[in-house]
């Protein structure tokens, strides 16, 4: 007994002396300026003093964060408006930039600089980083809260560094939708591009228009794979509420991201013209498209009715999201890039030859790309004089654009540098760079079905906003985007596998100056994130692994991985 009772106080000795050891600097994206220090300081149990010049959301930002390190360590950061000897010090600097912060740890202290909000949600999304994976995790863990010596200055390269979710072609609830939001705050992105509307479904409840959620958000089936004549039988739909779209705004706005909706006009509107045939060129009948592809039903351009229907949802959308940006498609209106020149409803549809006669646009193929720049005029007159600007995909170029639009180039970069040259502001998402829902992989048996392509990591990774831009041009290029668009993705598992790890490096594209981005680096950061991913419960690809040759994480068989998409977690 007297034996066991020494070991138990031996233990104990060992135990107490353990020297607490932070974790190696892993953060994504890397910060613009690092110098690593002497010793290490730990968080756990630490006060934070809150300048008292910063707003209530701001002090929200280090709330949250005391309360994840309550969760997790066991042991509350006792926030003080008032300085009163706290170890976490959170202070106002007007001389740095809205987004811009500076993190300095020493052995003694921590001292956060920032001016506005997003600077001090980005400062502590960086400590977070430093800290153990487990720190985001849900339950109380066994680690070391510490974090080492560091000086850091930091800011983003693009005012814009967005990531996109397509939620017409597959439903995906709130809860899915604000775990998207979650990972995208951690990596410093902030904005939500929020694919709402499309032949394959309407998303959003319009109060003037109740039959787009009950007739336009569900279809009679799916097709399989790429088989288009084939149909699951399976009905597939789903809706937000206004107040859930509520919710997601502001369970974005409190992480620094503003959420874009997309309608998506004129074309891609199956979903709407079954629900209202008579907003269509031939009266229908129409219904919500079942296979993938492009419809060429198309709204009606020469039906004033139509302009009144948008008109009233774009209003009931601005009430909800107070984004700056209304997201309005303008993709695909006359068919894929095989169908450029076939016939389209336009052509011989009375009242759009009448428009084409009153505008003096002359017959003929390029008349539609004119009657798509009135169309597109339009909406964009009538959102400017609600305080508000047009994104619209590449397309909206053809033909005569007005000013004041902005083009988010997704036909490789070519439309990006078009229109930079001509003066107008460009989000760049090439699909070649930017498309996250193609193959990581070649070998395709050993990947989940997807839509095709080949995007690996490291080709996110490599991807240069600028290069082709014409010189003085470059001041157009907002920022960038990652899409996710969801044919063949139905299951949040397989969602997260796409997303995981190639939002990590077009978060380095978005933030980081092109000379501090280092592939070798940002590699040997992945194991952070993976940890990261595991403690958070997300679905990720281990592909780059393979592919180096590397053996640090073992990768999921295709059967494995085919079933853990498939069904879920076990």
């Amino acid at each position: 007994m007297k034996q066991l009772a020494f070991l138990i106080a031996v233990t104990a000795i060992l135990a107490s002396c353990h020297k607490p050891e932070a974790q190696p600097f892993s953060v994504i994206p890397f910060p613009n300026s690092v110098e690593m220090g002497e010793g290490q300081f730990k968080v756990a149990g630490a006060d934070i003093y809150v300048d008292e010049a910063f707003s209530e959301e701001a002090l929200a930002v280090v709330d949250r964060f005391a309360d994840q390190m309550a969760l997790v360590s066991g042991r509350r950061n006792k926030i003080s408006r008032a300085d009163n000897g706290a170890k976490i010090k959170v202070i106002k600097n007007d001389n740095l930039g809205a987004e811009a912060y500076a993190l300095r740890v020493t052995p003694e202290d921590i001292v956060v600089d920032a001016s506005d909000l997003a600077g001090v949600l980005y400062a502590f999304e960086t400590l977070k980083q430093m800290l153990p994976p487990e720190v985001y995790g849900s339950s109380r863990a066994k680690a070391d809260w510490v974090v080492p010596a560091v000086s850091i200055v930091d800011e983003p390269r693009f005012a814009y560094r967005g990531a996109h979710l397509d939620v017409a072609r597959h439903f995906f609830d709130v809860d899915e939708v604000k775990r998207y939001i979650d990972i995208m705050a951690a990596y410093k992105l902030n904005r939500f591009h929020f694919h709402l509307t499309d032949d394959q479904g309407w998303r959003v409840e319009i109060k003037a228009y109740p039959k787009l959620t009950e007739i336009g958000a569900w279809r009679d089936g799916t097709c399989i794979q790429k088989d288009f004549e084939s149909n699951d039988g399976i009905r597939h739909g789903g809706f937000y509420t206004q107040e859930e779209l509520r919710d997601i705004v502001a369970y974005a706005a409190e992480r620094g991201i503003t959420v874009i909706p997309e309608i998506d006009m004129p074309g891609h509107m199956l979903g709407a013209l079954a629900s209202y045939p008579e907003l269509g060129c031939t009266g229908g009948p129409y219904k919500v498209r079942t296979c993938w592809g492009i419809s060429k039903d198309i709204l009606c351009a020469g039906n004033e009715d139509v302009y009144t229907f948008l008109e009233t949802v774009l209003t009931e959308l601005m009430d909800i999201f107070p984004s700056e940006y209304i997201h309005i498609g303008g993709d695909e209106c006359f068919g894929g890039r095989r169908e450029r020149g076939t016939p389209v409803p336009w052509d011989s549809c009375p009242k759009c030859n009448a428009l084409m006669k009153e505008l003096g646009i002359k017959p003929g193929v390029e008349a539609r790309h004119y009657i798509q720049n009135y169309f597109t005029a339009r909406i964009q007159d009538f959102l400017l004089q609600h305080g508000r600007k047009v994104i619209g995909w590449d397309e909206i170029l053809e033909g005569d654009l007005k000013p004041g639009a902005t083009v988010m180039s997704w036909r490789g970069t070519e439309g990006g540098v078009k229109a930079a040259a001509q003066g107008f502001d460009v989000i760049m998402s090439p699909n070649k760079f930017m498309y996250i829902d193609y193959y990581q992989s070649q070998e395709i048996d050993k990947e989940p079905f997807s839509i095709g392509g080949h995007l690996p990591l490291e080709k996110v990774y490599s991807y240069e906003p600028f290069e082709g831009m014409e010189p003085g041009s470059e001041d157009h290029i907002l920022g960038v985007q990652a899409n996710l668009w969801t044919e063949y993705i139905a299951t949040p598992e397989h969602l997260e596998y796409m997303l995981l790890p190639r939002m990590c490096a077009e978060s380095e594209v978005a933030w980081c100056d092109s000379t501090r981005k280092d592939f070798t680096r940002f590699d040997a950061s992945l194991d952070h994130a993976f940890r990261m991913f595991d403690v958070m419960g997300y679905n990720y690809s281990l592909d780059i692994r393979c592919l180096i040759g590397m053996d640090r994480i073992p990768a999921r068989t295709a059967e494995q991985l085919e079933d853990y998409i498939t069904n879920g977690k076990k």
